[in-house]
Parts: C-alpha cells; sequence; structure tokens
C-alpha cells in the first residue's frame, strides 16, 4: 500500500509540476521505508501547542507587556512554508496581536484556513473557519466547549473530539490546500458552518450545487502604513465534498436564508447539511488560492485531487519527517530533542508561499492585479526586523534554494513598488519595525554565492532605499523608503528632534541610528564585492555613525538632541521613546558589524566584559525580544568566552520548555526558535552578513546537518562529565582549531567539528584577539 501511495503521488506531482516541497523524492523514500533518513520517528518530536500559553520565565515576566509574554504561536498544520495554516479556532476575530487558538480557552468555534503571522503580534488575514455542529440547525451560540485531552496535534494532522455535538473533526494539508474528515459518534444530521472571518464585516460566500463546490473569499486589509486599507488581494477558498450537496443555504447571524449566496454581513455564512449514520465520515477537500477561485480549483486539483484523508495525512507526515531529518541530533535528554524539533518545526512557517501552483500570484502592493513566475516560488509575510538575524541565516545553511526564492520575491517586489520593502507583509509595504533588513537578507545572499538573480538590479533597488528619499509625501506615507532618512544622512544619527510621525514605531531615534548603521555595513559588504568602491567608502562611514548616538562618559547609547546634546533625564534601565522596545543598557550591545569598535568606545574589551556582566546581574537581559539576541555571545570578542557558554546555557534552560508556555515572548516568525536551534548546536549568526558563527556549549552530543550535494556537517561534543558546558578545546577535521568562530564556507563544505567540554571555565580558550571574530571589514 506505501508504494503504491508513494508511486501514486510521484506521477501527481510530474503531471502538475508541484514544487519538491510537498512531493519531494526524499518524502517518498520515507514513506516505503516508513522512516526519515536518519531511521527516527521525528516528528514525534513536535509539539505544536508549544508557544500557545503565556510565558512565565523571569525575563518575560519582567520586562515583557501581557501580550510580550504570548509568544502567539498556533497548532499549525501546514506543510513547510505553506500557503495557508490550518488550526483549531478559539478566538473569532482576525484582530491585531489575537492569534486565532488560546490554550486557556475552552471554547472551540471551528478549524481555521489561516494566514496568522506564526509568533507574531500582527493579524490574520483572508482567512475562514468551518464548524461542525449535529443535531438542529443554528447559526449562532454554537461554540462547544472542549478539553486539551481530546486533542491530537502535530504538524500534520489536528483532531479534536467535540464532545456536545458527539462529531470528531480532523484536518491534514498539503502546501495550499487542506483536507478535513468528520466522524459521526451518533447517527444525527451533521451541519457545517462556513464563515469567512472579516472583522471589517466582508467578503463572499456561494453554495453552487452544480459545481458541488462552496466557495468564497475573504479580502485582505493592511495595518501599519495604511491601516484598514485594502491589500489589493484576498484569500480565496474552494471546498468540495465527498457527496452531493443536500440541505444548504446561507446565514447572517441568527437569520437564515435559502438563498445560495451572501456578501458584505455581519457574522455571515454560509451551511451545509447531511444525515449521517454513526460511524460514517464526511471528507471534505479545501483549495486556496491569493489569486482567485481558478487558482484555489487548480491548487486543489494539483495537490489534492483525491478524498483519501489517510493518506493525504501520511504524505504530509512524509514531507515533515523529510524536512526535519535534515538536522540530526543526538541525546539521551528527549526533552531537549522535543524542544529542538517544535523550534524547528515553527521556523518552517513562514515567509509563506503566495503563488499557485501555475505560477500566478498576487502582484506586490496593488490592486487585485496578478503577475506569473518565470521560475521558481514567490513567499511575503517577511517579519524582517526578527527572522535576518538567525531564521534566514538558518535556511542559508539549509536551503539555500529556498533563500534564493525569497530574495528573488524581495527584487519583485522591489520593481512591482518601485522601492525595496522594509517588512513586507500582507503583501503590502509596512514599514513596520525599524531598519531596513531586506538589505541584510540580500547582502547576506550575495556574500554566501546565492545569486541566481539580477544581482545588479538587486544592489540597485536597496541603494536606492539607502540613499534616496520618495520625491512624492504620499509614497513615503505609503511606506516606501527608509523613515527619517534625511535626518540619518544630515546629523550622521537621528535626532531626538525627528519624532518619525509617519510611521507606526515612532521616534526610536537611537535604534533607528544603530540599525541603519548595520545596514549600511551589510549594503557596503554588497558594494565592495561588485567593486563600486565610491558606495562602499560612503557606506562603510555611515556603518560607524552607531558611534554618535554613544555617550563615553555614561558608556550607553542615549537620545541625541540636533545641537548634539545629551536627552536629560537619563536612566539606561528605563525605557525611552528613543529606544525600540527596550532600555539604553540593552540596546547598547546592538553593534553586531564592529562589536571591537564598540568596546573600544567603552574603553576595551575588559571594559564591555563588564558591562555584559553588569546587564546580566541585573537581570536586564529579555530574551523576548530581538535587539538583544546576540549579546550572550558577545563575550566571545572579550578576555572571558566562558561566559558566553554559561550565559547561553543558562538561557536554553530557562526562556524555552516543553509545555504550551514554552517560548519567552513572541516567537516572531521563527526567530525565538532559531535562535535555540543555533545555540542548542554551538554556533550563532552575531552579525549575519559576515559568514561567521560564534560557538558555545551544544546541548547535545552529536549534531548532523545534511547539506547539498551529499555533504554533512558534523559537531560532536565530548564532554568530561555529564554537566561538562565550558569548552577548552575544539577541532575542525581532527586539527585543533583556535578560532572562537567557524566560518560559513566551512559549514557548508561539510566536516566535523569536535568540541570537547569540561566541567570548569577554561580561562585560556579563544581568550586573544587573534582568535576572535574580527568585526567590521575595512
Amino acid at each position: 500500500m506505501l508504494i503504491a501511495i508513494a508511486l501514486m503521488y510521484f506521477q501527481y506531482s510530474k503531471m502538475n509540476n508541484i514544487s519538491t516541497s510537498l512531493f519531494a523524492l526524499c518524502g517518498i523514500a520515507a514513506l516505503l521505508t516508513g522512516s526519515a533518513t536518519f531511521g527516527q520517528d521525528i516528528v514525534k518530536y513536535v509539539q505544536p501547542m508549544a508557544g500557545t500559553a503565556t510565558a512565565t520565565t523571569s525575563s518575560a515576566l519582567k520586562h515583557g507587556s501581557v501580550q510580550a509574554r504570548y509568544a502567539n504561536t498556533i497548532p499549525a498544520v501546514t506543510a513547510p512554508f505553506g500557503m495557508t495554516q490550518w488550526t483549531p479556532q478559539t478566538q473569532a476575530t482576525e484582530s491585531k496581536c489575537v492569534p486565532p487558538y488560546y490554550y486557556k480557552d475552552d471554547m472551540l468555534s471551528g478549524l481555521r484556513g489561516s494566514h496568522w503571522l506564526s509568533g507574531s503580534c500582527t493579524q490574520d488575514y483572508g482567512s475562514f473557519t468551518i464548524m461542525p455542529i449535529t443535531g438542529n440547525l443554528k447559526t449562532t451560540n454554537y461554540a462547544a466547549k472542549f478539553d486539551h485531552d481530546d486533542e491530537i496535534s502535530s504538524p500534520d494532522l489536528y483532531q479534536v473530539n467535540i464532545k456536545p455535538y458527539q462529531v470528531t473533526a480532523a484536518v491534514t494539508a498539503t502546501e495550499r490546500c487542506g483536507m478535513m474528515q468528520f466522524t459521526m459518534n451518533k447517527s444525527d444530521s451533521l451541519y457545517l458552518l462556513i464563515t469567512p472571518n472579516s472583522d471589517y464585516h466582508e467578503g463572499f460566500i456561494k453554495v453552487d450545487e452544480k459545481r458541488g463546490e462552496i466557495y468564497g473569499y475573504n479580502p485582505g486589509h493592511r495595518i501599519y502604513q495604511g491601516w484598514g486599507k485594502s491589500a489589493g488581494f484576498s484569500g480565496f477558498f474552494v471546498i468540495r465534498f465527498d457527496r452531493g450537496l443536500v440541505r444548504r443555504g446561507t446565514f447572517a447571524g441568527d437569520k437564515i436564508f435559502k438563498t445560495d449566496s451572501i456578501k458584505n454581513g455581519t457574522n455571515m455564512g454560509a451551511y451545509i447539511g447531511f444525515k449521517l449514520n454513526k460511524g460514517e465520515k464526511l471528507t471534505i477537500r479545501i483549495g486556496t488560492s491569493f489569486t482567485g477561485f481558478d487558482g484555489a480549483r487548480k491548487n486543489l486539483q494539483a495537490e489534492m485531487p483525491s478524498f483519501n484523508f489517510e493518506q493525504t495525512a501520511v504524505a504530509n507526515k512524509a514531507i515533515w519527517q523529510k524536512a526535519l531529518s535534515q538536522i540530526k541530533v543526538e541525546s539521551a535528554n528527549e526533552r531537549d530533542k522535543t524542544i529542538f524539533y517544535t523550534a524547528y518545526y515553527h521556523a518552517m512557517q513562514q515567509p509563506r508561499l503566495f503563488n499557485d501552483v501555475d505560477g500566478r500570484y498576487p502582484r506586490f502592493s496593488s490592486s487585485y492585479q496578478t503577475e506569473q513566475l518565470a521560475s521558481g516560488n514567490y513567499y511575503d509575510d517577511f517579519s524582517m526586523w526578527d527572522i535576518y538575524r538567525a531564521e534566514i541565516p538558518m535556511f542559508e545553511i539549509l536551503n539555500p534554494t529556498f533563500v534564493n526564492n525569497l530574495v528573488q520575491s524581495l527584487i519583485l517586489k522591489g520593481k512591482q513598488g518601485g522601492w525595496m520593502p522594509i517588512f513586507p507583509c500582507w503583501n503590502s509595504y509596512t514599514s513596520e519595525m525599524i531598519g531596513d533588513h531586506t538589505t541584510s537578507v540580500i547582502s547576506s545572499a550575495y556574500l554566501k554565492g546565492i545569486r541566481n538573480y539580477n544581482v545588479a538590479e538587486a544592489y540597485q533597488l536597496l541603494k536606492h532605499n539607502a540613499f534616496d528619499i520618495p520625491a512624492s509625501h504620499a509614497d513615503y506615507v505609503e511606506g516606501k523608503g527608509r523613515r527619517a532618512l534625511d535626518s540619518y544622512l544630515k546629523y550622521n544619527y537621528i535626532p531626538v528632534e525627528d519624532s518619525v510621525l509617519d510611521a507606526f514605531h515612532k521616534m526610536e531615534q537611537v535604534s533607528r541610528t544603530m540599525e541603519y548603521a548595520y545596514d549600511d555595513f551589510a549594503l557596503a559588504q554588497f558594494a565592495k564585492g561588485l567593486q563600486k568602491n565610491a558606495d562602499y567608502t560612503t557606506l562603510i562611514k555611515r556603518a560607524g555613525y552607531y558611534k554618535n548616538v554613544f555617550d563615553t562618559q555614561s558608556g550607553f547609547v542615549r537620545g541625541k538632541h540636533s545641537n548634539s546634546s545629551w536627552s536629560t533625564p537619563f536612566d539606561p534601565d528605563k525605557k525611552e521613546t528613543y529606544i525600540t522596545e527596550g532600555t539604553a543598557r540593552q540596546y547598547t550591545f546592538y553593534v553586531p558589524h564592529d562589536v571591537p569598535g564598540l568596546y573600544k568606545l567603552m574603553g576595551g574589551s575588559n571594559k564591555m566584559e563588564r558591562a555584559l556582566d553588569s546587564l546580566f546581574s541585573k537581570g536586564e537581559y529579555w530574551h523576548g525580544n530581538e535587539p538583544g539576541h546576540q549579546i550572550p555571545f558577545m563575550y566571545n570578542y572579550t578576555p572571558s568566552p566562558w561566559k558566553t557558554q554559561a550565559a547561553v546555557r543558562k538561557i536554553l534552560a530557562a526562556e524555552y520548555s516543553d509545555g504550551p508556555g514554552g517560548l519567552g515572548g513572541n516567537d516572531d516568525a521563527g526567530q525565538m526558535s532559531a535562535w535555540y536551534m543555533f545555540a542548542a548546536m554551538g554556533f550563532y549568526p552575531v552579525n549575519p552578513v559576515s559568514g561567521e558563527y560564534l560557538l558555545c556549549s551544544p546541548i547535545f552530543d552529536h549534531v548532523a546537518i545534511s547539506l547539498k550535494d551529499g555533504k554533512i556537517f558534523n559537531v560532536a561534543c565530548h564532554k568530561t562529565s555529564k554537566n561538562a558546558q565550558y569548552i577548552h578545546l575544539v577541532k575542525w577535521n581532527g586539527k585543533p582549531m583556535l578560532n572562537s568562530f567557524i566560518r560559513y564556507s566551512d559549514i557548508m563544505n561539510g566536516g566535523k567539528l569536535d568540541i570537547y567540554l569540561q566541567d570548569t571555565a577554561s580561562k585560556s580558550w579563544a581568550n586573544k584577539p587573534a582568535y576572535q571574530s574580527k568585526g567590521i571589514t575595512k
């Protein structure tokens, strides 16, 4: 049977040119063998419920708001980086910062086809929900009480026994489609209520008896720049049933209609009813698209041509098995493996696949226009302020072709909109957060040899953002261009007088200055690679502008007026308007591209070590927010790299767990999770564009990463005791390695990194500048 299933899916993928992330030969191999590449059932380690409850870590309680204490993940059934996630719904809204599911809730209102940005505080969009009820038809107050003991949750399948209705609901998925199955636990009438989830009371749904379909759409809306305006596309869905449509109609609130369609109403939807016996199953297939109903139908035909729920679930599990098996971790500690593979799953939620199987996708920042891809895939929902740090760098190692697709998608956005987007979500400009980190992602890809796109075009778009200001104020308000670039260029920092009104994050002038300096460094390296020497000279000078907001007397970055005087009063541990979501003490360490330059300002590497000690001893390190994610690794630039090893181990233990509250803050599209993955394996990209990864002590005995061309990067951990955590020796391919970092090129060529740990701190390992990352390239 498994061989037949595998061959069937191979034929469908071949006939319909379906992407290999869905019907890869590796997935077929997993089906045939019943195991993953390394002979383990890895999917069992994933806990999709992790992050659905509030965090209880000390840093979250001290530094985070109530909202920030939620990881805001959902128990998503999907394919890696899929178009749509399928989740139980306990919150019937698309409001900002309200995910579809909270673990604390006990009332279920359906299974949702969701475009929630995993782990974010943004919004869902283009979503719809299907709720099964039994007995008499009702269209209000139908949510049912449920218990977590009645749920099964994994990446490939979610199932819940809805006891009040005596029906069991299950969902599985492909990249663009979902399949639901409803099993009757009694003989009764079964109704499905299908609702577009528009908080704007928009949308459309139709019951088409001739086609045997229910189809509809939910228009997307922007937030941040252009808040509330149309996003220029909708979430479209087409539902097909394994039997004829019997009792059917539409509704709005408690009003039930015999009409076959309804549009733009409050709490509106369609219903379909069947008379079923105990044990009987109803199966439905759902195609989704951002281009239209035809796109949804094509996706459904290509990815999910039959109603076989079990085969679809088996195929989806094989996909996850193969994807997760690219990294094998060995440890006697099963809990650590659970946390790791759950993090891996979370890191593969976004960016989101946005094109149909035929390559059509909605044109960026437009109004219901479509474009056609020549090759590859188009992605959106880049939580860019977060994921440039570790999540995308992780996939530069694991899947350079995927990262090339991401870069090509960003270039298309820049071409179609005229400016490279800062934080592209819901296929629109947003200018959410600060910085211009698309520059980091594309520059990093170029520097790592990921270049299957128009390199010159990419550079010009990034240069446009870095040097030019929109001639039209309307374009600036729309979200095009860097915020406050005029001040940055005029003063060589952004003074506190510039309150950056045309942005969701207003003010935050010091943090903006520092993040633009990093982006300028990234673009400088791109310019250098293209031999654009004049641009390089200008940009590398601007990469030092962070120095202009550093107060050498206090030893911290600080708000600065346009007359060069410092903002007063000043408390480095108090949240200030000129710092983004944090304090001056925390943001002082955001100089990932020039740590030696930072410690020179502080008075030397010993002084920076003491400053780091002070931050940790005062409890001011906040892991739940991204600007500090590089901080624990910065001891690797001091005479005491062993303190990185101690700090990282402490964070791994304190900020991550294997329960529903398993993350210490917003996961932000996988950044928190990718940090865990890197740190647990023993290396981390403090400066993502540098191609250097700073070492720490792995928590696993052995890590094996399968790379392209059959190469494998191994990390072997040798301990003098069970609790040993301090590095005293490192070998690369059997030879002693003195450096406290490893390079991208070494990793990608494959090889073995042996890390030897002891119980006490080694005061001599990599404690000299000669063995430490050099930081900025002059």
